[in-house]
């Protein structure tokens, strides 16, 4: 139970450092890229499971289709933020 937790961490880390090199060509910090990287993964599952599209490709406990899920789902919510944002 406690590695699902730790998994979670890591996998919405990544999701959000990979999310903030394609958006803002560097990372965020590692506290933002863990928000947007879960924020992203709870998006991304909204917005597949609209298109019918269930991310389920998994190795062992790592599901390289929730990666894939939270990292398109944090590239949306850094894009939404940056509509807002002043510049």
């Amino acid at each position: 139970m406690l590695w699902s937790y730790i998994l979670y961490i890591v996998i919405g880390a990544v999701a959000g450092w990979i999310a903030g090199k394609i958006i803002k060509g560097r990372g965020l910090g590692f506290w933002i890229n863990l928000i947007v990287g879960i924020i992203g993964g709870v998006l991304g599952g909204w917005v597949f499971g609209l298109f019918g599209i269930k991310a389920n490709a998994s190795i062992g406990n790592f599901s390289i289709g929730g990666l894939i899920t939270a990292v398109v789902g944090a590239i949306i919510l850094l894009w939404v933020i940056s509509l807002f944002k002043k510049k």
